[in-house]
């Protein structure tokens, strides 16, 4: 993932593109692009629960653990626009998807749908960016700018290099998924809610770790919505374009209600202007473990 973005980046920049939009598509897409590849795999291979519980999982580890750990570094204050903003969006992309998990059968008019959101709100991002005095392409893309290499052929082998070592990590991942879920005796979807959710997640957790180590806590929490929306929207459309699949009732009764809960926990203390601090995060840590604790219940339950 780390090569994907440098190589990206640098494609970008020596094709003229304004770092604003740089930021957007490239350094955005670049850093969720673990979680695209696992979900994909996941429903070439058959288990579509592994992939679902993927964007589910990483969207609750997204919040409670890497916010919570965040938090626990260096306070959070989220800026009044992103809420309004990209949190609007990550609230309505979580709505709708619950809404058509509920309906049925996951379709490729479905996915299309999400992808037409995402393309939306990427033009819309921009364009409100651009009105602005002195667009901002965001600390992030500025200093993934700085790392990237300047040659040509340096930044194309490193896009190649990202791609091949994103495919076969996917396909271990994948692969020692399902063994582990068979050998236990433990759902598909179990395993993509916990193991598989919180390895695609690492790398938002070590980059929002650096970010509030240099406290930039603002990188963490617009990674953070940043990376649930394009996991709703981008993931979740190109995996209901390429595979019909089902949502299981394990993950209709009780998953996807927890992600919705901590979705509006999150905002409504965003919204009233609290700064997430080691208290909150200690909270927001505390439920994550308890989060855990309820899929553990989960394996015991295959077990018996």
């Amino acid at each position: 993932g780390e090569l994907l973005l440098r190589g990206g980046v640098a494609l970008a920049k020596r094709l003229g593109i304004q770092p604003l939009l740089i930021g957007l598509t490239v350094v955005a897409c670049a850093t969720s692009m673990p979680e695209l590849m696992v979900t994909l795999t996941a429903g070439f291979e058959g288990v579509p629960d592994v992939g679902v519980g993927n964007i589910i999982g990483s969207n609750i580890a997204n919040i409670l653990l890497i916010l919570g750990v965040t938090a626990m570094i260096y306070p959070i204050v989220a800026p009044g626009g992103l809420v309004r903003r990209d949190g609007m969006v990550m609230l309505g992309a979580s709505v709708l998807f619950a809404l058509l998990a509920w309906i049925g059968p996951m379709t490729w008019y479905q996915g299309a749908i999400f992808l037409t959101g995402l393309v939306g709100y990427l033009w819309w991002s921009y364009n409100l960016e651009c009105h602005k005095t002195v667009p901002d392409p965001g600390a992030e893309t500025t200093e993934a700018m700085q790392q990237a290499p300047e040659s040509g052929w340096i930044a194309a082998l490193l896009v190649a290099g990202g791609v091949i070592g994103l495919f076969v990590g996917s396909e271990l991942l994948i692969d020692g998924s399902i063994f582990v879920a068979y050998s236990f005796g433990v759902s598909d979807a179990v395993i993509g809610l916990t193991l598989v959710a919180v390895g695609t997640s690492l790398p938002e957790l070590a980059a929002s770790m650096v970010a509030a180590f240099r406290r930039h806590p603002d990188i963490a929490i617009g990674n953070v919505f940043g990376s649930n929306i394009f996991n709703l929207l981008g993931i979740f459309g190109v995996l209901a374009v390429v595979h019909d699949f089902e949502i299981s009732q394990e993950i209709l009764r009780v998953d996807l209600w927890i992600m919705l809960a901590v979705t509006l926990l999150l905002l409504f203390l965003l919204a009233g202007k609290l700064r997430l601090g080691r208290g909150l995060g200690l909270v927001f840590l505390a439920l994550y473990t308890g989060f855990i604790l309820l899929q553990i219940d989960s394996f015991k339950a295959a077990l018996l």
